[in-house]
This record gives C-alpha cells, structure tokens and sequence, in this order.
C-alpha cells in the first residue's frame, strides 16, 4: 500500500481545494433581441408562421463547464404574434389555448449534454396549456463575449425543437392540420449586473 506523508497529503489536499471551481454566472435575456418561431403544415398548402418575442428568461451560464449551465424562460400565451388577428384570435379560444391574460409558457432546463465545441442538447420541462413534459433543444452558442456597444459580457444562443401540439391538448384539427410543430429560438442574453 503507497502511503502519502502527512505533510505531503496535506499539501495535495490544500492544492486541490485550491483549484479554481467554474463558477455560474447569471445572464438575463435581452427581450429585444429574443424570439421563438414556430411553424405547422397547413392542409399540406402552406406552412404557417407565428412568433413570440419580447420574454423574459436568466441563463446560469458556466462557459468553462456549459453542462453545469441551467435555462429558465417564460412569457404570456397571449405574447403570440401570428400575423392575422383572426388566427390568434382563434387560437387564444377555448378550440386551443382559451387563455387569459395571466397564463404563461415555462420551460425549465433539468440537464444540459455537451455535444460539441459550442453546441449541447438541453434538456427541460415545457409547460404549455397547463400540461408539463420534457422536450430536448439542439442548441449552439452562436457567440459569448464583450458586446461591442454595451460593453458588457454577452451570449447568444440558437436552438430547435419539434412539439407535438395533440400532447398538450392543442389538437384541433389534427392530423389535417399539422401536429408537428417546428420550434426555432434565438436569443441573447447579457451578464446580470
């Protein structure tokens, strides 16, 4: 059995509790700057569009270990923006959302797998419609740095998903109207202050 003098051990240990730990650091997102766009197969016609911008989010960002990283994000049901007062119209009645003012989407992450130099699969719970499930995001940090005019540390991010509207009771018409829902999100975010 190898066995360490005490000065020596002692030295080891105080020389690993003095490694340097990656710390998070909070961002918040920059809502003029962050949008989600969702699109849904339309009678095999068109593909249709709708966005929600404007949402508020932090991201706990470890750059030298993004898989300690965590993302929580929310915004307003009625934030959507569809392009067609009769459409979101529609959608905010009882045949899909019937929401009101207060309801919100949430998603928070519960783990992150780096899957690359800038990319990672973010794993996270999805409350839509009143009804939570897990979904995964493909994501790339497109960029982290000093922004050139606020002069302060910030991050951008791109990510995709595809949601199953029937899986959160939003499946009228389906499967004529697509049930599939392709998810893409951009946003940047800035250090907090």
């Amino acid at each position: 059995m190898l066995r360490i003098p005490s000065l020596a051990g002692a030295t080891l240990a105080a020389a690993l509790l003095a490694a340097p730990v990656a710390q998070a650091e909070t961002y918040v997102l920059d809502p003029s700057h962050s949008q989600i766009l969702f699109s849904y197969d339309h009678l095999g016609y068109s593909t249709t569009w709708g966005m929600f911008s404007g949402f508020e989010g932090t991201i706990e960002f470890v750059q030298d270990d993004p898989a300690a990283s965590s993302v929580e994000v929310s915004f307003p049901v009625r934030s959507m923006f569809t392009g067609w007062e009769a459409r979101f119209a529609h959608f905010m009645a009882d045949d899909f959302f019937g929401a009101d003012e207060d309801e919100m989407v949430t998603f928070v992450s519960t783990g992150i797998e780096v899957t690359g130099e800038n990319t990672a699969l973010i794993t996270g719970d999805l409350t839509l419609n009143g009804i939570t499930r897990p979904v995964v995001l493909d994501a790339t940090l497109n960029q982290a740095g000093m922004h050139p005019m606020e002069n302060k540390p910030w991050a951008g991010f791109d990510a995709t998903t595809t949601l199953v509207r029937s899986d959160y009771e939003l499946g009228m018409f389906a499967p004529f109207v697509g049930d599939e829902v392709e998810v893409r999100i951009s946003i940047e975010a800035m250090r907090a202050e």
